[in-house]
């Protein structure tokens, strides 16, 4: 059994948002190390300055109250656009499961957790970026509903409509 929270700001927590952040980015083999991929500015984006209005993150915990899982979004603007970005107006969303947990639910869980609060919090639609290669996340997000956007490089824009 799993329990979400909201983010709360605290250096733990954004350690582990940070950690997460990193899991989110499909690179299969030779991913560089965790500070010099977070650092670079195509990434720094999504973490920089967090808190700001827009920034939202929710903390998946397991029984034993430790962190498992992470669901974000961040707004982005014309100046400053994130991979999925659709409109200023649209945030992006960002995923990850620690890995011995993938596999029992909690990707699905986090996102319906994080549709319901954009819902809640007045968005029309939400964005992601995938991987063309990750296929059982792919496959996931079509099932909760998003549908293909455009596809740039090796990434697929996906959007979902509240």
């Amino acid at each position: 059994m799993f329990s979400i929270r909201n983010f709360e700001g605290n250096e733990k927590e954004f350690e582990f948002f940070l950690d997460m952040l990193y899991e989110s980015i499909h690179i299969p083999e030779n991913k560089p190390l965790k500070e010099v991929l977070l650092n670079s500015p195509h990434i720094r984006k999504y973490h920089e300055g967090w808190g700001r209005k827009g920034d939202k993150a929710l903390i998946a915990f397991d029984a034993d109250n430790k962190t498992v899982g992470a669901v974000w979004y961040r707004l982005f603007d014309e100046n400053n656009k994130g991979y999925g970005y659709i409109a200023c107006n649209t945030p992006e969303i960002g995923i990850a499961v620690s890995k011995d947990i993938r596999g029992r639910g909690l990707g699905t869980l986090l996102m319906r957790k994080v549709i319901q609060q954009a819902k809640d919090e007045g968005y029309n639609t939400i964005s992601l970026s995938v991987d063309l290669e990750n296929s059982s996340a792919i496959n996931i997000y079509k099932k909760l509903g998003f549908k293909d956007y455009e596809v740039a490089g090796t990434s697929k824009t996906m959007i979902y409509t509240l």
